[in-house]
Formats: structure tokens, C-alpha cells, sequence
């Protein structure tokens, strides 16, 4: 008999939501169309593909910004980017200050 249990199913539309509510919650970041600027340069893009989530976040804020992109398949993923996340936003906000 295993005592195990299965970890619940990746639902990428509700991590989705989950990431736009903790990346509007960040002081900063602004929610413009299907994207997130920081004072009018694109950082951060969302979106879902199949089972996934596909995230753009830039390494830092430019015009054209290089681009780092991250696939999460599970909520861990997900937990994980959003540390990233906001640890990238903090070093923004001293860079500015």
C-alpha cells in the first residue's frame, strides 16, 4: 500500500492569474495590455501555452530588453519565478534610488 499522494494537476490559467495579482502587487510594476513595464520599459511577459506557463522577465529595464525566458510546468515552478520576480524588482528599485 503506498501512503503517498499525488501532488494536485498544473492548472496554468489560475497560476497565471496568481502571477498578474503578485506582479501588480509589487510596487513598480505596471500592468499595460498582455505585458509589465517598470516606468515605461517592458520586463515581464505572461503567457499560457498547452500545459505550461511561459514567462519573458527581462534582465533589467530597457527599451529592447534582452530577454530571459522561464517554463513552468508545476506550482513549484511557479513559486520559484515569482521569488525571482520580486528579488529582480527590488534590485531595480535600489538601482533607481
Amino acid at each position: 500500500m503506498d501512503d503517498s499522494y499525488a501532488l494536485p494537476p498544473f492548472k496554468p490559467d489560475e497560476a497565471l492569474i496568481q502571477l498578474k495579482r503578485a506582479a501588480r502587487d509589487l510596487r513598480g510594476l505596471n500592468e499595460r495590455a498582455d505585458q509589465f513595464e517598470w516606468k515605461g520599459h517592458p520586463v515581464l511577459e505572461l503567457a499560457v501555452e498547452g500545459a505550461t506557463l511561459v514567462a519573458k522577465l527581462a534582465k533589467r529595464p530597457a527599451h529592447s530588453p534582452q530577454w530571459e525566458t522561464r517554463t513552468m510546468k508545476n506550482n513549484a515552478d511557479v513559486r520559484k519565478f515569482s521569488d525571482e520576480l520580486k528579488a529582480r524588482v527590488a534590485r531595480w528599485r535600489e538601482a533607481d534610488e
